[in-house]
């Protein structure tokens, strides 16, 4: 039997989310409202345009507060202010391209965004669950063609990875040093692969490129059709991040660690296998071509063991990756045809809970 997202667990909690105008924050955002907890936001503004925060009007169901994580005094002010039962914190410079460009930026906001959040979680009276989220880059790549475990040593190549592995060192510290005791909030990480769904406009992702040239009836054009990647719905890690922080509350340190949220193996998927299948969802002579001008280093390989969130969380994927794929290509067009998004990302999320009920049992 697997675990469920309880929607009687979230009622009235307050949540405090950074990087709730970004993509995952946005969809983690809607949720939370869906089963009516109090949601504080606190981000930078909306990193895209158009940007799914907006599309789908996200902030009509919470307080949000725009600000920035490098600012110790601004990010302990707003939280302590709200006084939370449980912070997610997913506020980063999320993409390995621009680690390259900003790597000054990258760090500052990736490693010591998350020291000044977790300093301002230790003055929070109320706060029972700390879920940090991190990536599946994390990891010292060796391109294995097995899953990573979460004991695997962290390292990564380029900027943006090797922060995310820091960010892990950090949270393991901070576990260690403030948040070891019975009475001390529950700080865990959330390891997730290559995230993807309606309303990522992000620049330099695989799904967004696909959907604006598909849109403009142009060839998508692709950088590493080989590369092999932990493709899963957004809805599925942050099922994961809402399992583990409910398990954080009921249970504490037991649940303290590092988590992997990643598909079932089948799921990994290299770029080309993802752009054929769009191609046949969009129809309409849609089509790829190889980009081969000179690209900085991505991973080649890259997949999660997810057997111990299996095991040990009772939590597994529920959609498969034909189905997300699916999904993206309706969501898309509901977009385009002037649809109401915020009332079709709900019932996205209501899909998605009636199928991981339906697993459940």
């Amino acid at each position: 039997m697997s675990a469920t997202v309880s929607s009687a667990f979230w009622l009235n909690k307050k949540v405090f989310l950074t990087g709730h105008t970004g993509f995952k924050g946005s969809w983690l955002s809607l949720w939370l409202q869906s089963m009516g907890a109090q949601v504080q936001g606190f981000a930078l503004q909306p990193p895209t345009n158009p940007a799914l925060y907006e599309v789908a009007r996200v902030e009509e169901g919470m307080q949000s507060q725009i600000g920035d994580i490098r600012d110790l005094q601004a990010i302990t002010q707003s939280m302590l202010g709200f006084n939370p039962d449980v912070l997610i914190h997913m506020a980063a410079q999320p993409l390995v391209r621009l680690s390259y460009r900003e790597p000054v930026e990258t760090y500052a906001t990736n490693v010591m965004g998350t020291v000044h959040v977790l300093e301002a979680a230790r003055k929070c009276s109320n706060l029972r669950a700390i879920v940090n989220v991190t990536t599946d880059k994390c990891y010292e790549n060796q391109e294995w063609v097995w899953g990573y475990r979460e004991d695997e040593p962290m390292g990564g190549h380029d900027p943006y990875s090797n922060s995310k592995g820091c960010v892990e060192l950090v949270t393991a510290a901070y576990r260690k040093s403030f948040f070891n005791t019975s009475t001390a909030p529950a700080l865990a990480s959330a390891r997730a692969g290559n995230v993807i769904g309606g309303g990522d406009w992000a620049e330099d992702r695989l799904i967004p490129d696909i959907l604006s040239a598909f849109a403009k009836g142009l060839a998508v054009t692709v950088r590493n059709p080989l590369s092999t990647r932990p493709w899963q719905h957004v809805l599925e890690p942050l099922s994961g991040y809402l399992v583990l922080a409910q398990r954080l509350w009921e249970g504490g340190q037991v649940f303290a660690q590092g988590w992997n949220f990643g598909p079932q193996d089948e799921d990994a998927r290299p770029v080309e296998w993802i752009l054929d299948r769009m191609v046949q969802a969009w129809g309409g002579g849609a089509s790829w071509k190889l980009d081969e001008s000179p690209q900085p280093h991505e991973a080649r390989y890259l997949k999660l063991d997810i057997s111990k969130a299996h095991s040990c969380l009772r939590w597994t994927p529920t959609w498969a990756l034909e189905t997300t794929l699916g999904r993206i290509v309706n969501w898309q067009r509901a977009w385009l045809a002037g649809d109401d998004m915020r009332a079709a990302c709900i019932a996205e999320i209501n899909a998605y809970m009636a199928d991981m009920a339906t697993l459940r049992n």
